[in-house]
């Protein structure tokens, strides 16, 4: 059987148990979800074993130190993960949650019920948790889900797939509802972005080329984040001591994710003062800073950023930043430049806030906080299936609710159209 046949197959036949995850009642989910935590911890042995094949294999391709990191599994790790599925079983199920019901003048009654979306296929690179992850999400939500992880953790994640679908099979709920693709040819990614009939959303995880692939090839609506340039501006009327706190938190407690600060732009009117002390803070931090001529002026260790720079999304210890006239040319800079994921203003000044939040237009804006809150548990979502920077149909951090759509329910008493 070809490659286009088993995707084929997998693919509708989760479309099919699709249909049934979205009948199954709030109380088997979350039982289906205990239960697998509980299997993942008895798998232990089990997993630490695959996931050595994998460990082995990358380190003979000659991955990285920090990949493997990512790839590997120990027992706090699994366990882990086991927590993260038993977090999600504790939260709220958004599906059948009616919403917005209005009495219209001929007294029907129409409002909106959330419903699954369907069939999620998730493409993810690296890290075996997200095949635990994105299932117990893609489930609690009422759908069935595809995943199709990286070659370099093959091993680790059919087995951890094989633990949950035990569950499913116990539980008499159709296996097909956590499917994952068997094998790591990129052929069979081309044909799991052709399956449009039986797959109602793509969600890609991983680094921008991926991402650019995945929609470049893809007959399926893709949720889309390509990369994180977030920003902090510091207003004229900002507390000096916050937004200190504020920039080194968002640049340095973790640099390598798409929640870090990328570029600082500071008001004129208090860049002689501000400049000289952030640059002094980061450095010592070991941050390199790329800067205009007038920051420059203000921080001798900083070098002439280009206007490359200002797209930057670096994932280390670098920070480009900006002297700007004022709040204008604050907004117009990060509009310009931004990738729509998170930006920050530092002020004192209530309205020049709310005008930051009004204008911006990324998918997260906030005002005297670290951009790192940028994450689905910290703003109060419990988990994330990942982070959209495109308007349809989700924006910004997605969780349970977003992995549900809505549709209209209308009650009537005999009415009809004139």
């Amino acid at each position: 059987m070809s490659i286009a046949e088993q995707i084929s197959l997998i693919t509708r036949a989760a479309h099919q148990a699709a249909l049934k995850m979205a009948q199954l009642p709030s109380g088997v989910k979350n039982e289906m979800l205990l239960k697998m935590a509980t299997a993942l911890e008895a798998s232990t042995a089990q997993l630490l074993r695959e996931n050595g094949k994998d460990l082995e294999c990358g380190r003979e391709k000659g991955l990285s130190a920090a990949m493997l990191d990512r790839l590997m599994l120990n027992e706090f790790r699994i366990k882990g993960i086991a927590n993260a599925l038993r977090e999600v079983a504790a939260l709220d199920d958004p599906v059948g949650e009616v919403t917005r019901m209005r009495k219209r003048p001929n007294d029907l009654m129409v409002g909106k019920m959330r419903i699954p979306l369907g069939t999620i296929g998730i493409i993810y690179e690296s890290r075996p948790n997200v095949t635990a992850d994105a299932a117990a999400l893609c489930l609690k939500a009422g759908n069935a889900v595809v995943l199709r992880g990286g070659s370099e953790a093959i091993n680790s994640n059919l087995a951890i797939a094989s633990v949950l679908q035990g569950v499913l099979k116990e539980m008499d709920i159709p296996e097909a509802a956590l499917s994952l693709i068997p094998f790591t040819e990129r052929d069979g990614v081309l044909e799991m972005l052709k399956q449009d009939e039986a797959i109602d959303l793509i969600i890609p995880r991983g680094g921008e080329s991926l991402i650019r692939f995945v929609v470049e090839n893809s007959r399926i609506p893709v949720i889309k984040h390509y990369k994180g340039v977030c920003h902090v501006f510091v207003d004229q009327s900002a507390d000096f001591d916050k937004a200190e706190q504020i920039i080194i938190n968002s640049k340095t407690q973790r640099p390598g994710v798409c929640n870090a600060l990328e570029t600082l732009l500071i008001h004129r009117d208090v860049a002689a003062e501000f400049s000289p002390r952030i640059a002094s803070a980061l450095s010592a931090l070991g941050v390199e800073l790329r800067g205009d001529a007038v920051f420059c002026s203000y921080a001798p260790t900083a070098v002439p950023a280009t206007e490359d720079d200002w797209y930057a999304e670096y994932l280390e210890l670098v920070l480009a930043c900006r002297v700007v006239d004022d709040i204008d040319a604050a907004i117009a800079h990060i509009n310009r430049y931004c990738s729509l994921h998170t930006e920050s203003i530092v002020t004192s000044d209530y309205s020049r806030a709310q005008r930051f939040i009004r204008e911006v237009n990324s998918s997260c804006v906030m005002v005297n906080a670290s951009t790192r809150f940028a994450d689905g548990g910290q703003l109060g979502l419990g988990a994330e299936i990942g982070i959209s920077t495109t308007k349809l149909h989700s924006f910004g951090p997605m969780g349970l609710e977003d992995l549900t759509t809505t549709k209209f329910i209308v009650y009537g008493d005999g009415q009809i159209r004139e």
